[in-house]
């Protein structure tokens, strides 16, 4: 049975105040909490299942015995956030707040005021799949432990390092690393000869890069419109996606 104290425990990890407090987050639903228990990187604090949930899951729950706690549908409901929820949540330990290791001799994607959840976790989901080992975020960006951001990352968190930083900062380690953003005004990314790395930026969703961060670019990149078309822009995740593929492409040799 899950008591108050637990409860209101994991629903304060709902807001990001106490998950930098408690260092805590969310996990939910049978898919994302069995890749929690698989993965080496991110130590698990607790998990919350069904009892049936409990059973199919065995072999997986083995290592976690004294860390699982069985819970009713209706104790999943009060302490989910999502509107629909699964059979199992999990809590797990928030990365150090020191930025990832990261080489700079591959790319990674930095983000300057991504607000959208659902963007930012597909962001880390074309991380993950093209291979980018860390996602950096400006102080602005949604917060990459929220629910809907670890959600929509379909496991990608686990296996992308992400930190919170300024980009002078980065850049005051790495002075020589190429900076590219995606702006309107920039050269065809599809007639560029890129660099084999450096930093990939993707602006705000409604204002896109800010002055600060594109100061700081050293080269600008468009990702042109094809003939007739009327839209205004790309959605920030999509822009996200193309670079990466057109990045990965030229260094795989694909391109």
């Amino acid at each position: 049975m899950l008591s108050n104290s637990q409860q209101k425990f994991l629903t304060a990890l709902q807001v990001k105040k106490y998950r930098q407090k408690y260092r805590n987050f969310t996990v939910e639903g049978s898919k994302m909490v069995a890749e929690l228990l698989q993965q080496q990187r991110i130590p698990v604090v607790a998990v919350y299942g069904l009892e049936r949930w409990a059973q199919e899951n065995a072999a997986l729950l083995a290592p976690f015995y004294d860390k699982f706690n069985p819970v009713s549908e209706s104790e999943l409901r009060k302490i989910s956030a999502l509107s629909s929820p699964n059979a199992a949540l999990a809590v797990a330990t928030l990365p150090e707040d020191a930025p990832p290791q990261w080489a700079p001799d591959r790319y990674a994607f930095y983000l300057d005021g991504i607000r959208d959840p659902g963007n930012l976790g597909t962001i880390l989901r074309i991380a993950d799949w093209f291979g980018l080992p860390a996602v950096f975020c400006s102080a602005d960006c949604a917060d990459a432990f929220s629910p809907k951001v670890v959600q929509a990352s379909m496991g990608a968190i686990f296996r992308v390092a992400t930190a919170e930083l300024p980009l002078e900062q980065l850049l005051n380690t790495n002075p020589a690393l190429p900076v590219l953003g995606a702006m309107f005004d920039g050269e065809n990314l599809f007639s560029c000869a890129l660099p084999p790395a450096g930093l990939l930026v993707i602006g705000n969703e409604g204002s896109g890069i800010s002055p600060e961060v594109a100061a700081r670019l050293t080269r600008r990149l468009t990702i042109p419109r094809g003939p007739g078309s009327g839209a205004e822009s790309l959605n920030a995740s999509v822009a996200a996606g193309i670079l990466a593929a057109f990045a990965a492409g030229q260094n795989m040799g694909l391109s």
